[in-house]
This record gives C-alpha cells, structure tokens and sequence, in this order.
C-alpha cells in the first residue's frame, strides 16, 4: 500500500508539501505543484491511514451543493430538500452555481476540496463528454481519497453514492400519454443535447413512439436551454417546421411554459388545438393557465435523499449506494385528444 513519502517522492516534493496538498491547506501553491500531486495520489492510488482520515473528519462540517442552476425551480426544489436534511444534521449547505459550463465544475470540486468540505453533492444531470467525465471523475476519487464523501442526483459514470430519477420511463409516460390520446403529430421541445437528463427522457418518448408504431422524426424535435426563454425559442422554431403538430411534449416544466406563452401569442388554443405536457411537476406548473400536464419527480426528496447518502458514515468497502426515484404522470388541464380534423 503506497505511503504518504511514496507520493511525495513520485511527485517530487516534500512529505509536508504532499501533505498540505492531499489535506487542503489554505497554503498557497502552484497550480503545477498541485495537478503532480494529485496525479501521484492517482497513480499510487493513495489512500491516508483511517486514523487520519476520522481526525479529517471530525472539523468537516460544510457541504457543498454544485448545481446547474440554484434559480431554475428544478434545483430549488431539490436545494430544498438538501437544506432540510444538513439542517438536521447541523451542517453547513455551500451551493454552487456552474451555468451549466463544465470547467467551472470543475473548478467547484477543487475548491470545495480545498476548504475540506465534508461532502459535495453534484445535483444536475451528467454531460455526454468523455474527457470532462475522465477528468471528473479523478479529481472526486481524490477527493473521497482524502476522506470526502461523494453522491449525485442524475445518471452519471462518477464514484459515489446516486439518487437516480426515473427520466427515461417519466419521457415513457409522456409518449404513452399523448400517443394513446390519438396524437399522431407531436413535436418535442427537448433540452442540451449534451446532457444525460435530455437523451434519458428522449429515450423514453421514442420507446412510446415505437410500441404504437410510430417514430419521432428529427423536425419533430428542437433543442434548447433547460429554462424559459429556451423553451419558447424551441417552440417557435418547432411551430414555424411543422406547423402542423397537435401536441408539444416539453422535457422540463420551465420548457413548457415558455412553450404555454409561445402558443398565446400565436393565438393557439390550449388544449384544444395543441396540447402540452411537462416534466418535474415543479410548483408553479398547476398554477399556470392552463394548469400543466407533467411527470412529477419528487424533488425536495430527492435531494433529501442525495444529502442523507452524503452525510451516512463510509459503508464496508465503500459500497456506493444507489436509489431510484420513480416518476408519475399527473393530468391536468394542459391535454387533452386532437382536433378531429387533425388527429
């Protein structure tokens, strides 16, 4: 088993410097300095003595939270849950806001690492980029390496406890829904192509699509940005391509009312022209006019959930948990059957 003095050697620094690195001193050094370290805390896959790690432990009392978003209501609601649990715990939440750019998620980790948080907590979907995942998922192995905790909310090839949702089966629910309405022309205003959250609930309105032998063409679906603004520009463009769909399957709840306000101003009928349905039932969407027909992921428990996972003492061997949220349409008053003529 490698030792402290074979990461410094293989780095070629001190045993203090290597210390001071692998534990997060607030003492300045290279950025070089610290990427050698760290690649020999890889290599060697160094692990500290369990002594040293509980004494870690012991004045962690920060998590951090990295999110796509705080204001998007999706993370909202699960910061919610987040929050309730440290609170219980009497923890600190530090959320962290990436925008959606993968560097500055990287950056979080470091400097959450840096300041020995107890935990950290990625809650937003994985990226489609090998290279951004390889490079993640070092520096969290380092990370849990040194005594920190790891869990996700979303599907991602990362180490560390998971809270998955059920996003290919809630994109099911929603093909199942319209297509067993009598939709045959249905347009989807989907999310990033990058993100696993977008191709999971993709993959799901496309199995609906095939059980009632149909497909989903690519001038049925237009991608955009997880928000409001996203999901009107998609269905304007949807709208201007196939002018003559009968419903809009929206892959978050953000999406579809951007796609509510969209269909307003063109003067479209709701549902009676073109029906529309959601995903994340978050807060606003029954209070919406017309109230919006979604899938519903128990946010506020997912991440409950998620922070329970991080906050748990280390099971034997490390064994990752995983926990898999079920989705559940909820009818409202946003769908409904085609217009007979165009069904």
């Amino acid at each position: 088993m490698a030792t402290l003095a074979d990461v410094a050697r293989r780095a070629g620094v001190s045993p203090a410097t290597a210390s001071r690195i692998i534990n997060g001193s607030p003492k300045p050094v290279t950025e070089a300095l610290r990427e050698r370290v760290l690649a020999a805390v890889e290599e060697l896959q160094y692990v500290p003595n369990a002594h040293a790690q509980q004494l870690a432990r012991n004045h962690r009392s920060a998590v951090g939270v990295i999110v796509h978003d705080v204001s998007d209501p999706y993370f909202s609601e699960i910061t919610r849950g987040l929050q309730r649990v440290a609170t219980e715990h009497g923890r600190l939440v530090i959320i962290c806001n990436t925008y959606r750019d993968p560097d500055r998620e990287l950056e979080y980790v470091e400097l959450l690492r840096a300041n020995q948080a107890a935990a950290i907590i990625l809650a937003g979907s994985g990226y489609h980029d090998e290279e951004f995942t390889r490079t993640l998922d070092a520096k969290l192995r380092v990370y849990q390496a040194t005594g920190g905790h790891v869990a996700v909310i979303g599907r991602h090839e990362h180490s560390g406890h998971a809270v998955i949702p059920a996003n290919e089966a809630g994109g099911h629910l929603v093909g199942t829904e319209l297509f067993g309405l009598g939709h045959t022309r249905i347009g989807v205003v989907a999310g990033p192509r990058h993100l696993t959250t977008t191709t999971d609930r993709l993959a799901g309105l496309r199995r609906a699509a095939r059980e009632h032998g149909r497909k989903l063409s690519t001038r049925q679906i237009v991608y955009g940005d997880f928000d409001r603004a996203g999901g009107a520009n998609a269905t304007a463009a949807l709208l201007d391509a196939e002018p003559e769909i009968t419903a809009i399957a929206a892959l978050n709840d953000s999406m579809a009312i951007g796609a509510l306000a969209v269909l307003r101003e063109r003067g479209i009928e709701v549902p009676g022209r073109i029906s529309v349905i959601g995903f994340d039932d978050m807060p606003i969407a029954q209070d919406v006019t017309p109230a919006l027909t979604t899938v519903r992921l128990p946010l506020a428990d997912m991440g409950a959930r998620a922070m329970t996972l991080a906050l748990q003492p280390p099971e034997p061997l490390n064994t990752p948990q995983i926990e898999h949220v079920s989705a559940v349409l909820v009818r409202r008053e946003s769908s409904a059957g085609p217009p007979p003529a165009l069904g």
